[in-house]
């Protein structure tokens, strides 16, 4: 197969900014940035475009991420994230032609704003999951990984799950990074047997893997010099911007 890519100079524009943005926020700070990657690509290309060139991407970043963190992450919590996880992806890949990703976008986009105005408000907005940590930990790994698959957005999810924990900075960002990883690589095999990873998409993700690599990097760079307190603060942030921006495309899909 011979690789093409995309020759408009506006796309690189977008595309450069946009990918070392998720690049720090994968490398530092859990992938809380990672929602914006498909959104800023689709104003210069079609959204399946978008989301089949940034997965090759994300897989370059997981390298980086994966070598920046391998000594930090919990593995007990791992091995039970990623079973349910890659049963979101098969999921996600069963149902991609028929479903409707507004109402999901709607439905964790809400989650997600409620969890963070918990956080901010002192715990004064309650919101009544409470759930065993096993199922509760089924769930929303499965829905991360089902949203991961359809929009590359499976943080808001796994963060409702994680964030209650109060893990170690560390451990946090490194488990992420490493269940993200995993969660990338199993998604390659479906989104090849559904055209995604076509020769113009891969090579024009080639031509974004040096951006991809800096900005993961960076990302690393920064979260050594970010305190803890601050950096919860940053996670919660990302958390609702995360579910403003999945509302944002989901409500008008919606009530269309």
């Amino acid at each position: 197969m011979t690789l093409a890519f995309i020759e408009n100079p506006l796309f690189y524009l977008v595309a450069v900014p946009a990918v070392l943005i998720v690049g720090i926020g994968k490398g530092g700070f859990a992938g809380g940035l990672g929602i914006l990657a498909v959104p800023m690509l689709a104003l210069v290309s079609s959204p399946i475009q978008a989301a089949g060139i940034m997965l090759p991407i994300l897989c370059v970043m997981d390298v980086t991420g994966v070598k920046a963190w391998i000594r930090r992450w919990d593995r007990a919590l791992m091995f039970r994230l990623l079973p349910s996880a890659v049963l979101g992806i098969v999921v996600g890949a069963l149902t991609f032609r028929f479903v409707s990703d507004a109402f999901l976008e709607v439905l964790i986009g809400t989650l997600a704003l409620l969890f963070s105005l918990r956080y901010w408000l002192g715990g004064r907005v309650r919101l009544q999951l409470r759930l065993p940590d096993g199922p509760a930990c089924w769930l929303w790994s499965g829905l991360s990984g089902y949203t991961s698959f359809v929009a590359h957005a499976g943080g808001p999810p796994l963060m409702i799950y994680l964030l209650p924990k109060k893990l170690d900075k560390s451990i946090f960002v490194g488990t992420v990074t490493i269940y993200f990883a995993v969660v990338n690589y199993v998604k390659l095999i479906p989104y090849a047997l559904l055209g995604q990873l076509s020769a113009e998409n891969l090579g024009t993700s080639l031509l974004l893997a040096p951006a991809a690599i800096i900005g993961v990097k960076l990302g690393v760079w920064m979260h050594d010099r970010v305190d803890a307190v601050l950096f919860n603060k940053l996670m919660y942030i990302f958390l609702f911007c995360t579910g403003l921006k999945l509302l944002w495309d989901g409500l008008p899909q919606v009530f269309a």
